[in-house]
């Protein structure tokens, strides 16, 4: 099997972005600002996606992860999140940006799928993955983090926070990153038609997709429907 990659010059220095392991949502939502500054992606983000992924018993596997000490790269996280860059010049794959992951940084959405999530893995039901994807701009201005779980019952730090502040919402809120990592089976999308496609860009928590059958990803299906009609 042979997988597609970025040409050297298309990757990016990860230490150019703000990483503290463990806060993958909070990663991601600077990752997001620091692309749209930079020019790589859209001055507002509207090329950019925000995708939570986890499922009801907090029991998700991903492979290639650097939190991993087995070969393979397999980590079983509560939820992660990452970015997918939608991109429009010709035939140029769309882009996942993971902080997490040791593939090239970025991927292309097609070799992280397959390399990441391994659809075509085998996993009992309560491993089974779902993807929560909001418009970036719609992140950027609803989320909120306090940092609340990542304390343990007495308050203490399970893992070191980052230096700078806590995120607050445009309208004020401290915290609803429980609103995006909680993962309802009932709450999946049915069909990627124009509903779907327009909660994405305007509902706060966009919508939630899972895994499809024939070892096929729902999330890859409905990002190909979206592709051909951007």
């Amino acid at each position: 099997m042979t997988t597609s990659t970025p040409e050297r010059s298309s990757l990016v220095d990860i230490s150019e972005f703000y990483h503290t392991p463990f806060y993958c949502e909070e990663n991601v939502y600077f990752l997001c600002k620091k692309l749209c500054t930079s020019g790589i992606a859209d001055a507002r983000g509207s090329d950019l996606f925000v995708v939570f992924i986890s499922n009801e018993k907090k029991q998700i596997p991903l492979w290639h992860q650097k939190a991993s000490k087995r070969a393979d790269g397999v980590v079983l996280w509560d939820y992660h999140v990452i970015c997918i860059q939608k991109r429009r010049e010709g035939d140029t794959p769309h882009l996942v940006w993971d902080l997490d992951s040791s593939l090239p940084f970025p991927s292309p959405l097609t070799s992280y799928v397959s390399e990441t999530i391994r659809p075509s893995f085998e996993l009992f039901s309560e491993y089974r993955r779902f993807f929560r994807i909001v418009h970036a701009p719609i992140f950027l201005q609803c989320f909120a983090s306090d940092r609340r779980h990542m304390k343990d019952s007495a308050g203490n730090w399970t893992a070191e926070p980052p230096a700078y502040g806590p995120i607050i919402a445009e309208d004020g809120a401290v915290h609803n990153l429980n609103e995006y990592n909680e993962i309802c089976a009932a709450d999946v999308m049915t069909n990627a038609g124009s509903d779907s496609i327009n909660a994405v860009f305007t509902q706060k928590l966009g919508v939630l997709a899972n895994e499809g059958g024939k070892k096929k990803l729902a999330i890859s299906l409905w990002w190909t429907h979206k592709a051909a009609e951007g």
